[in-house]
């Protein structure tokens, strides 16, 4: 489908998905409670109808579970009032808890590394162990007792790594008519009946990524499919609309009863990225919509449009929330009306304050009003010409590379003409680089804590930053050993 184009569903199809949640990713750069009690109208008015809150180790957890909350955990008393504001706003929560794979911001700390599949990874829970269901079981309770009146909860359950690779595993894989994948279901199955028979009202959903080359027999026998609703998740620009209606229609003759969508509005094309390439995920939304449109009417229960700030725990940090703002406003749109076309452009551009919105560079001409837009503008700004200006000065300065090169500046020797060739230049650049830095620190200590400000500047400003003031302390050096 074009961009431009809005085409209209078939009967007994699937329209639009009627329950679109914004996925927030809390275990990389958790936005300070202010900040996001600013974003979540603005949420509402772009087409949101939920939030899929993935807390990791920004939860509060407490008493034997304390350990797991990082320093800047949010307060309970924050969550209960951002709960109470999203639900005040129609916004639907979801909360997701991992409880399989991707465990490895429990499964990291000393207190609960024997409950690791392999001994010398974190990323996988033993399903052996009650003790594993133990502490699943405790997490869930207490995620639980912030949150009323929920229809969902995701367990997680992708990804899992290592899976029938430890000791305890090699031994039940030994016994006759054991597979990893009926492993793999029994945890899922446990998982979700535990949290079934404590909250009967409550839905388990989970990823679909570890059921997706199953049998249709296994997963029929299993009993899953009557327990859970699997999430299909493609962050794909060309995910292929067949292949996703096909399985759809596998899961519903398996027994699943309803089936969710995930794409991505950010956090999905890069480890490192620092900037959001709309088009990537205005194309992977079009795809969704199409995929929607030729699945039965009644299968689909909503899409979460995920917004990865880290690929795991212990990854960098991919772009930030107010740097992909734009993104998700176009996707949450296009979804919300069906398509992109330039009346969409339009509204999208005046909820956001934006003048013009490119979608197929990374460069937006325009400022926006929305919570974080100097933000965008800054990172967008030292992503484009902080390394290339440096190095272009270091590397490409004929002066620098000709009369003031490492052999130079290690023995402190500069002739006095060609100094002055450069060192203005060198002095300027510096200068400007520490206040546009100094802007955007400023601005990120608005929305994130400490930790978060620290390790994006170490990973997208300090090296480029710390080379050229090397270079201006080396010229200051050199100066002063010539005198």
């Amino acid at each position: 489908m074009q961009p431009g184009a809005i085409s209209r569903c078939r009967s007994g199809m699937a329209a639009e998905p009627r329950r679109r949640l914004v996925h927030l990713d809390l275990k990389g750069a958790p936005p300070r409670a202010p900040f996001l009690s600013e974003v979540l109208p603005l949420l509402g008015a772009l087409g949101g109808t939920g939030l899929l809150l993935e807390y990791e180790d920004a939860f509060p957890y407490a008493g034997a579970l304390r350990a797991l909350r990082a320093r800047h955990a949010y307060r309970p008393a924050e969550l209960r009032a951002l709960l109470s504001q999203a639900r005040t706003q129609g916004l639907e929560v979801v909360p997701l808890v991992q409880t399989f794979g991707h465990m490895e911001f429990v499964l990291k700390h000393k207190e609960f590394a024997h409950l690791r599949e392999v001994k010398e990874f974190p990323n996988a829970l033993n399903p052996h162990k009650e003790e594993s269901r133990a502490l699943v079981k405790a997490m869930i309770d207490q995620v639980m007792a912030l949150h009323e009146d929920l229809k969902w909860f995701h367990i997680g359950c992708d990804e899992v790594y290592y899976l029938g690779e430890g000791e305890e595993s090699k031994q039940w894989l030994q016994q006759q008519g054991n597979t990893p994948e009926k492993l793999c279901l029994s945890h899922i199955k446990a998982v979700a009946s535990c949290l079934v028979s404590s909250y009967p009202t409550v839905m388990p959903i989970v990823w679909d990524d570890m059921l997706r080359g199953m049998s249709e027999e296994t997963l029929a026998e299993s009993g899953v499919p009557q327990l859970v609703q699997p999430m299909i998740w493609d962050y794909a620009a060309d995910l292929n609309v067949e292949d996703k209606v096909h399985l759809i229609e596998k899961y519903r003759r398996c027994g699943f009863s309803k089936v969710w969508f995930a794409s991505a509005f950010k956090g999905a094309t890069g480890v490192n990225q620092s900037l959001t390439l709309i088009g990537h995920h205005l194309k992977n939304h079009l795809q969704w919509l199409e995929v929607a449109r030729n699945s039965p009417a009644d299968v689909l229960e909503g899409i979460a449009l995920t917004g990865w700030q880290r690929y795991d725990h212990f990854s960098v940090l991919c772009e930030l929330l107010p740097v992909a703002m734009p993104s998700l406003a176009v996707c949450l749109q296009a979804l919300k009306n069906g398509g992109y076309s330039e009346k969409v452009k339009e509204n999208v551009e005046k909820l956001l304050g934006m003048s013009n919105l490119e979608t197929e560079t990374f460069m937006s001409t325009s400022l926006g009003t929305f919570p974080g837009s100097n933000i965008l503008a800054l990172v967008t700004h030292v992503s484009f010409y902080l390394k290339s200006s440096v190095d272009e000065l270091l590397e490409r300065n004929r002066y620098v590379t000709g009369w003031f090169s490492p052999y130079h500046r290690k023995r402190k020797i500069i002739h006095p003409i060609i100094m002055h060739h450069f060192q203005p230049d060198a002095v300027s650049l510096l200068s400007k680089w520490n206040a546009v830095v100094q802007d955007l620190q400023a601005a990120m200590e608005q929305v994130f804590h400490e930790c978060t400000v620290e390790e994006w500047m170490e990973e997208n400003v300090h090296p480029s930053l710390q080379k050229l003031q090397q270079v201006v302390d080396d010229l200051d050096e050199a100066i002063k050993a010539q005198n």
